[in-house]
């Protein structure tokens, strides 16, 4: 490799690399630097709401304690710019990858770039959909169609399957979207009574969860009788909208969403929001736990997906809880 090369390849992951600590120190020859620790990528999708905050630091303070050398690239919410992290963290012939991919496909060129340089990948959080399932290792992450049953299940028992809901779908093509899309239909689909009046992208945001609530509230107005958000974040900017039309959330209109963040129990303590199905977003020790062992060659039972398990709570139990929680 040639020093004109990496001075490009350098440049294009300073125009890459979001907020990374002053800990993720990395030189350009890809080398681990003077203490000789093993180099991880992290491609992360982005920055946005608590949830991804909180997975964020889980992840830098697992490779730390580890013992790794985390390089962080944030994706800004984009394919793109993640695919060319990605791309650059090859060319630096790092140790390992971490990816958490912003949407399922577009993903089998640039992990087979990987997969050429023998460096192992890792799926965190959002699941890939690719031709070739040996391009990745494992994936680590939630079981985000069930998370949908569970929100569905709670939604039936709470209305005694009679509902008119709206629905705040993530980020189109991610795989929770889809997941949590599919989960939920596949249980009020055998309750004729639980009817989605309407659907529409929020993209896990809060800002855009509020703008999408309040059109459904001037399409739909006294229709609705409940909420159902892909996450917390999206379901608060829907709170604040329900309230700027002046009724109750929680109680003129059910809240039910996914993620488990602390905002979400503050919301419920409230009481306006009815449940919250957790995603738990502390993957980081799990994440290494598997790289240490996918580096030592140690890999000859490891699962091909390794799911971590999810709670539901309510808004009966939530000031019960929410000073035990991390996130």
């Amino acid at each position: 490799m040639t020093r004109q090369w990496l001075a490009v390849g350098s440049m294009i992951m300073l125009s890459i690399i979001g907020c990374s600590s002053k800990s993720d120190s990395s030189s350009a020859d890809g080398s681990s630097g003077e203490n000789d620790k093993p180099v991880i990528g992290f491609v992360q999708t982005g920055s946005e709401g608590d949830w991804r905050k909180a997975h964020t630091v889980s992840v830098r303070e697992a490779a730390e304690a580890a013992g790794y050398e985390l390089r962080f690239a944030d994706g800004q919410a984009k394919q793109e710019n993640q695919i060319k992290a990605l791309s650059s963290f090859v060319a630096q012939g790092v140790d390992g990858i971490i990816l958490a991919p912003l949407v399922e496909t577009g993903w089998d060129n640039v992990l087979e770039k990987a997969k050429k340089r023998n460096i192992p990948v890792l799926i965190l959080d959002r699941q890939v959909d690719v031709k070739d399932d040996s391009l990745f290792v494992t994936y680590i992450g939630a079981d985000t169609y069930n998370e949908g049953r569970l929100a569905a299940e709670w939604l039936i028992e709470k209305t005694g399957g009679k509902a008119k809901v709206v629905e705040l779908q993530g980020t189109p093509g991610a795989s929770p979207t889809i997941n949590r899309y599919n989960g939920f239909r596949d249980v009020i689909g055998e309750e004729s009574g639980i009817e989605i009046i309407a659907s529409q992208s929020g993209d896990f945001r809060r800002s855009k969860g509020k703008e999408v609530m309040e059109a459904f509230l001037k399409k739909h107005g006294d229709e609705i009788d409940v909420v159902y958000a892909h996450n917390d974040d999206m379901a608060i900017g829907a709170i604040q909208a329900i309230e700027d039309a002046g009724k109750k959330p929680g109680d003129d209109i059910i809240l039910v969403s996914i993620d488990g963040v602390r905002a979400a129990f503050e919301a419920m303590v409230e009481g306006k929001l009815n449940c919250t199905v957790e995603c738990n977003p502390l993957q980081g020790p799990m994440a290494f736990e598997a790289m240490d062992k996918i580096l030592s060659g140690d890999i000859g039972d490891m699962p091909k997906k390794q799911m971590i398990k999810d709670e539901v709570y309510e808004r009966e139990n939530a000031k019960e809880v929410i000073d035990s929680r991390k996130y």
